[in-house]
């Protein structure tokens, strides 16, 4: 059966990272974009991150430009802007695709495995959000609208079981 362990992907400055790194903790994949309506979120998440990552709780960040082009720059510009806007912390992953043939494959294994309204595959938009559990199993998917603040309760009953 295949893991979140089972994938790796370059951080933002490049550097190659197994996501095995992230075994037995509850993991929260977003697809995130610096020139979009729901960019605003950031500040949500990295306040979910710092009240849970002690235990055992770590937000992924992965950059996507396939939605209007709302996130046109480079990596080095992408953590510019993530750190001095909303101070984030959590680990930011080079830009990927979400959809079409150049999905990059934990994004096909996670759309594969937590589907969304209506039982569809495709991310359609940005902040989409996949919650994967310390087995390593996706356990739900929420839609971009779907607020940080909202999805804690979730994260908190994960780290409880």
């Amino acid at each position: 059966m295949t893991t979140l362990a089972d994938f790796s992907a370059p951080l933002i400055d490049g550097t190659q990272k197994n996501l095995a790194d992230y075994t037995n903790q509850v993991v929260l994949v977003v697809n995130v974009a610096s020139k979009c309506g729901f960019t605003g979120q950031y500040a949500g998440l990295e306040k979910l991150y710092q009240s849970h990552k002690a235990n055992g709780f770590v937000i992924l960040g992965f950059p996507c430009n396939q939605f209007m082009f709302q996130e046109p720059g480079d990596g080095a510009a992408i953590q510019q802007f993530c750190s001095r806007v909303y101070q984030v912390t959590f680990p930011m992953f080079a830009k990927v695709d979400v959809n079409g043939k150049q999905t990059h494959p934990l994004y096909q294994w996670l759309k594969d495995n937590a589907r969304g309204f209506l039982g569809t595959r495709s991310v359609k938009w940005n902040f989409t959000k996949f919650l994967v559990g310390r087995t390593g199993q996706p356990v739900k998917r929420f839609g971009s609208s779907t607020t940080p603040e909202a999805i804690g309760p979730v994260v908190e009953a994960l780290l409880k079981s």
